[in-house]
């Protein structure tokens, strides 16, 4: 009877558990369902939806995107390939310049050291944006401004300051196989690339997918040194179309030709959905390639022993 309680008790628990996991996932994945449904709308529009989702489902809104300039004022793919160029170069540069200033704090004494790592956690308790004035006036003397250079050489300069994690990560692997490696003659670089690098590929898969998602996010920096729309990332383009509604909100009332402009500006709901869609995809796509990594990485340190 006891046994028969526990069992009970047990399969109780267990039913609760998947229950509330069930309305969990119900609660986060209808808005993402929904939302691609309504990217899929022929008509564009949502009062042609029948209940939650649209009567009729097209492929015309990817379609558009991708060959046309939409309403012939936004073109789409400029865009996305400004924001994947930006996003990539800057993962790459911004992860090995991580790698390897964190690999020199961890392994290697010199003067001045100590100094450097004070200096950069000093730096790290200041918001960015204090420096705002001196870096666009550095950009400009460059002959930087409004070009995507500006936006990858401004990411991949921050990036090291970042180098904290992976210089812990350096600093658990043990220096008895630094020793080992070097009685055997390899050389510093050798011992880097073919026995650190290996080791560290959790933190490192932590790290890229942390910068890529970052800057595929980043749009402020783009408002400060951007002017040319052909040169905007895409983030930028969907914080103008929220403005754009919050604006023909606002004219309500207005003559009827600034009205006419201002429904010419705005896009179909369809298009906006699919916009946000295409923006999303390309994290979702990579993330389970690196997931092993990423959660490895996330848990070092949090097991002792």
């Amino acid at each position: 009877m006891k046994k028969g309680g526990i069992s009970g008790a047990r399969l109780a628990d267990n039913v609760m558990t998947y229950v509330l996991l069930a309305v969990v996932s119900v609660i986060f994945l209808f808005p993402c369902v929904w939302l691609i449904a309504a990217s899929f709308s022929r008509s564009g529009d949502l009062h042609s939806f029948s209940g939650f989702f649209p009567r009729e489902f097209s492929a015309r809104t990817f379609v558009e995107l991708f060959t046309d300039d939409v309403n012939g004022l936004y073109p789409y793919k400029r865009w996305f390939l400004n924001t994947l160029y930006v996003a990539s170069c800057t993962c790459v540069i911004g992860t090995l310049l991580v790698i390897l200033t964190g690999y020199v704090m961890s392994r290697f004494r010199f003067k001045g050291r100590d100094t450097i790592r004070k200096t950069t956690l000093l730096l790290g308790m200041f918001p960015g944006f204090m420096g705002m004035t001196a870096v666009y006036i550095i950009m400009g003397q460059l002959g930087l401004l409004n070009s995507l250079e500006s936006l990858i050489f401004y990411y991949s300069c921050t990036a090291p300051l970042g180098y904290l994690v992976q210089k812990g990560y350096f600093d658990s692997i043990p220096y008895t196989i630094h020793e080992a490696a070097t009685i055997d003659g390899c050389s510093n670089t050798g011992l880097f690339l073919k026995i650190v690098l290996p080791l560290s590929m959790p933190i490192v898969a932590v790290i890229a997918l942390y910068y890529l998602v970052g800057h595929w996010n980043a749009y402020f920096n783009a408002l400060i040194y951007l002017s040319n729309e052909k040169l905007y990332p895409l983030q930028l383009f969907l914080r103008n179309i929220l403005l754009m509604d919050q604006m023909t909100e606002m004219m309500e009332g207005d003559s009827e030709a600034l009205q006419a402009l201002m429904r010419r500006l705005q896009l179909k709901e369809s298009m906006k959905y699919g916009i946000v869609v295409l923006s999303s995809l390309p994290v979702l796509v990579i993330y389970p390639f690196l997931q092993k990594y990423f959660v490895k990485g996330m848990m070092i340190g949090a097991i002792k022993g």
